[in-house]
């Protein structure tokens, strides 16, 4: 609730102790979140004409800032005196830009020990919204300030408000907080990379990965922390490829045309011809059910192509680069 605008004047306490009781009466938790554009009038008159009266008086915009968490601090008072229990209470303060939020979190961790709801409102459309948003989350989670988040985006018409969700998500598992999906690592691209195959792939694997996801984590405990490289040259796209889980390198500018797919550190074999796309995604899903659910078929699968590649490889002292091409089982 927003102690702003549960009433006015006489009514305002009124209004908010009864939503207090009844949330009570229901053992319910109840975020107590003040925002800037709606603050308590009263109390920001109050500490307003208390500065103006100061010998060294505040910039507005700090006391703006006082008065959101005075406004947290008290109402949150205020519902522990009406019966709600400390630990039924979470405390927000939204403001719209991002210093403001940093300071005026800060400053609340520090003073009180309800969990905090950080968000970062009205910050707007598009790619300014999401940069802010993930600015401001960003430098407050790596503080360890902030128990849940939202992201807060002005949608485009007909537009997903579900992106809201996911952008929360990507901050989160950005920062090695919390994994929701198989993450994907892809290159920018670059004089190497004329052709657009690798950026159309990394957009197929990642939304093939979001959309099997859900199912797969019920099934294979483990598998949103999945490390997934898609790269497009032969410059930095093995060592990535190696790093990743499981990983392909995709050819670059005058580079023959072979796509070396590595497992856990290791180059398995090369995909050729038309359809890398959709053997590469077969051997994810290979690779998923071998190692996340310890599948009996699928390890053997793994270990099947292992061996093939052994049978086909020179030795090491001929030097490397000599694995020859293995379609996906």
């Amino acid at each position: 609730m927003n102690p702003g605008n549960v009433g006015r004047g006489a009514k305002r306490d009124e209004q908010f102790c009864r939503m207090i009781e009844v949330a009570c009466r229901f053992d319910k938790p109840v975020r107590i979140g003040v925002n800037w554009g709606s603050l308590d009038p009263a109390l920001l008159s109050r500490m307003m004409d208390a500065n103006g009266r100061s010998v060294q008086p505040r910039e507005a915009g700090a006391v703006m800032r006082e008065a959101l968490i005075v406004s947290a601090l008290e109402n949150a008072a205020r519902a522990e005196e009406v019966g709600l229990p400390a630990n039924r209470i979470v405390l927000s303060a939204k403001v719209s830009q991002v210093q403001d939020l940093v300071d005026v979190y800060g400053e609340l961790a520090a003073r009180c020990d309800y969990p905090l709801h950080l968000g970062l409102t009205e910050a707007g459309m598009g790619h300014k919204g999401i940069v802010a948003s993930s600015v401001a989350l960003g430098i407050l989670l790596q503080q360890g300030i902030g128990d849940t988040i939202r992201v807060s985006l002005t949608p485009e018409p007909k537009g997903d408000r579900a992106v809201e969700v996911r952008i929360a998500q990507q901050i989160l598992q950005t920062m090695g907080l919390r994994s929701f999906t198989p993450m994907v690592t892809s290159c920018p691209g670059c004089g190497r990379t004329t052709s657009t195959y690798f950026q159309e792939l990394a957009g197929q694997i990642e939304a093939w990965l979001r959309l099997q996801a859900p199912a797969w984590r019920s099934r294979f405990p483990g598998v949103e922390d999945m490390h997934v490289a898609v790269m497009g040259c032969v410059v930095n796209g093995p060592g990535e490829s190696r790093m990743a889980e499981i990983g392909i390198s995709l050819p670059g500018s005058d580079e023959r045309p072979a796509a070396p797919v590595y497992m856990d550190g290791e180059r398995v074999l090369t995909l050729k011809g038309d359809t890398i796309a959709s053997e590469f995604t077969q051997l994810v899903e290979i690779y998923v059910a071998a190692r996340y659910g310890r599948d009996g078929n699928a390890q053997a699968r793994l270990a099947g192509l292992r061996q093939r590649r052994d049978q086909v490889e020179a030795p090491a002292s001929s030097g490397a680069g000599r694995l020859m091409p293995i379609s996906a089982p």
